[in-house]
């Protein structure tokens, strides 16, 4: 969050870009908001974050679309 904002200044190469995608996405909004929300207050979140870098180390698929409905 506090990079996002632009307090903090993002340090790692692989975030840099990832970082500079979002700011531009979110300099299209007026107005925009984040909001830090521990791990652990968090877990379906945590959860679908850890699938995911489990599959991109696989060799899966970079994105996968899930539904509310979809069994986690």
């Amino acid at each position: 969050v506090e990079q996002l904002a632009g307090r903090w200044r993002v340090k790692d190469a692989k975030l840099i870009p990832l970082w500079s995608a979002s700011r531009g996405v979110l300099n299209g909004f007026r107005r925009w908001t984040a909001a830090h929300v521990p791990r652990a207050q968090n877990s379906v979140a945590d959860a679908l974050a850890n699938e995911a870098i489990d599959r991109a180390q696989a060799g899966g698929p970079a994105r996968v679309v899930r539904r509310p409905s979809d069994p986690t």
